[in-house]
């Protein structure tokens, strides 16, 4: 079974590099994220073509995030239940969850394609709306991991280590590298999963994010926010994993998102 997550940063302006990654990789189950598109705009056409069921939830304005599977699509949610919203409120006066979350099972294995909030600032409403958000979902993938195999994959907007970006320094004050964020991060863990850190493809660092101002590509200079946790049943049966840094690269026609997919290949049991 090959798993990938990748934030695609549109998935319409990046469809004809999508197709051609997924017909080169060959996943067998795809979480993307930031595909600022609606569900009912989503290219789910072509990728029929390629063999792929779609779950999709996106406003069509930002964010947005799905699962693409031919292995089987199946309990299908869209947010996760106590996930909190922002912003523009519901008729009973809460706001509205983000198309943040979306959970599926493909092939008896549970997957979250998830794209966490950025932060923008220490001093934002944002901040506290991460650290919230982060919370609901550990209480969320804490009822669902009994049930069995679960990787929850997506855009952390959190760098798990200092190791995790290119110069600590510059990062100091600011968002992703908080105490509080990490701390988000190892509540995850301490539910029992696992960090699935994948293998670079340049450099001893496997940074999944770089910066669209020149240079920053090419001279490595990144960040680990792109994560896959696994129970342990699933990072037991892990072969191997990637970045796949050629998917960041720019190619005549075909601009890159920001990000590179994780690839992770598995030897399921279950």
């Amino acid at each position: 079974m090959r798993l990938a997550t990748w934030n695609v940063n549109s998935v319409r302006a990046r469809l004809p590099r999508l197709l051609d990654w997924l017909a080169g990789t060959g996943p067998d189950i795809v979480c993307l994220q930031e595909t600022k598109c609606s569900a009912e705009a989503f290219p789910v056409a072509e990728l029929r073509e390629l063999g792929y069921d779609v779950a999709a939830h996106g406003d069509g304005r930002w964010n947005g995030v799905a699962v693409l599977s031919r292995i089987g699509l199946e309990e299908v949610t869209l947010s996760f239940p106590g996930e909190p919203g922002f912003g523009e409120l519901d008729g009973v006066g809460a706001a509205r969850p983000e198309a943040r979350a979306i959970g599926a099972t493909c092939g008896g294995l549970r997957v979250w394609s998830l794209y966490a909030p950025n932060g923008r600032a220490l001093d934002s409403p944002h901040y506290r709306y991460k650290l919230e958000w982060f919370a609901a979902l550990r209480e969320a993938l804490a009822a669902e991991l009994p049930a069995g195999p679960l990787a929850a994959c997506g855009d952390y907007n959190v760098a798990p280590t200092d190791d995790d970006v290119w110069d600590p320094a510059l990062f100091a004050g600011s968002t992703h590298v908080t105490p509080a964020e990490r701390d988000a991060l190892a509540a995850l863990r301490d539910l029992g999963l696992r960090d699935v850190v994948p293998t670079p493809m340049k450099g001893p660092h496997p940074y999944t994010y770089w910066d669209y101002r020149a240079g920053m590509f090419h001279q490595n200079k990144g960040m680990r926010i792109d994560l896959v946790y696994a129970s342990a049943d699933v990072a037991g049966q892990v072969r191997a994993a990637y970045v796949d840094r050629e998917a960041r690269k720019s190619l005549q026609g075909k601009g890159p998102s920001d990000h590179a997919p994780i690839v992770v290949d598995l030897d399921p049991i279950w």
